[in-house]
């Protein structure tokens, strides 16, 4: 044989072994599937499929990929279901405070919101605290202030009313039996562009009766969302503080860097953690990821953990994918 065809031919071997490890990717049983589609959008939990779906309409109709994250955002926290927005649970203080990143790919460039009152769409402001001002991050009455500049709906806010409803909540369901809730207070959209350009948001109405003034990971780049645009994009939700403490939705690139497809990266994640921790799995920590070949995965410490994929053929809600099988 020519040392041409017998390059040739071991190029030939060569990509259908690449393809077919990526089909075993594809695999449902694996959780790490490539969807072959792009526009590809991955959000956390069963409620993230109706903000996908709009995302996705956005990039159809010729919007930009930052567009589809905010917009998409947008559903949930308008919602009004007691989870994501100004629904969602007060502080200890009686005031619901809200938190939210957004982060393009391209430019690498990212904005961020913490400890926000009264602002109908964290994830507006997170976005004009990127392209209107040299910071990356803004919090409190300062970014209020600067929401209410930048002509973003604002509201009253009931402080009073809404914590002592959300009290009257919390006796209601100390008398029942605990069950793992269905859904959660934050969502992670992550999108890759049909032109493999990568963005994602992150917005959260943060823990139910936290102290004032208390920021999750939602809002925090490398915790609860980071985006690379080589890479892939990963988000979080759970409890914020044992996100934040290993980095984790960074570290979840940074093993995809490393040639992981996006469950086994969050996979890998949630081992390590596991590893350190006296809690052992008991963290209520869980990911989403997706990465620049179309590939997407989950995985989380709560059993009822969900996650919704949308491309241009089909919008569906899976389940946690790492359920029993989270031993170090």
């Amino acid at each position: 044989m020519k040392r041409r065809d017998f390059l040739k031919t071991s190029l030939v071997v060569s990509s259908f072994a690449s393809l077919a490890s990526l089909a075993q990717a594809g695999d449902p049983a694996n959780a790490a599937v490539v969807s072959g589609e792009k526009p590809l959008i991955v959000s956390t939990w069963g409620f993230g499929k109706a903000a996908n779906d709009a995302a996705l309409k956005v990039l159809l109709s010729g919007g930009k990929l930052l567009d589809a994250v905010e917009q998409g955002i947008w559903v949930t926290e308008s919602a009004g279901d007691g989870s994501v927005g100004l629904s969602g649970g007060p502080n200890a203080a009686g005031v619901v405070q809200l938190d939210a990143c957004i982060m393009n790919g391209p430019d690498h460039k990212a904005g961020s919101v913490a400890a926000l009152e009264g602002i109908r769409h964290p994830i507006s402001a997170a976005r004009r605290v990127m392209e209107k001002t040299r910071h990356v991050m803004l919090v409190g009455e300062g970014a209020r202030m600067f929401a209410i500049e930048e002509g973003l709906e604002s509201v009253e806010l009931h402080s009073r009313e809404k914590y002592e409803q959300w009290q009257k909540q919390r006796a209601a369901q100390r008398a029942k039996p605990e069950k793992k809730p269905e859904g959660h207070d934050t969502i992670a959209l992550l999108v890759l562009g049909a032109d493999g350009n990568i963005a994602g948001g992150c917005s959260t109405s943060g823990l139910g009766g936290k102290l004032p003034g208390r920021v999750g990971d939602s809002p925090i780049l490398g915790s609860g969302l980071y985006v690379d645009n080589e890479v892939g994009a990963a988000g979080a939700t759970g409890l914020g503080e044992n996100v934040m403490r290993y980095c984790a939705s960074f570290m979840i690139v940074e093993f995809m860097r490393q040639g992981m497809p996006p469950h086994e990266a969050c996979m890998a994640v949630i081992r390590r953690i596991i590893r350190t921790e006296p809690k052992g799995a008991n963290l209520s920590i869980n990911f989403v990821a997706l990465d620049k070949h179309g590939r997407y995965g989950a995985a989380g410490t709560d059993g009822g953990f969900a996650y919704s994929v949308t491309t241009t053929t089909s919008s569906r809600v899976l389940p946690n994918p790492a359920k029993g099988k989270l031993e170090p």
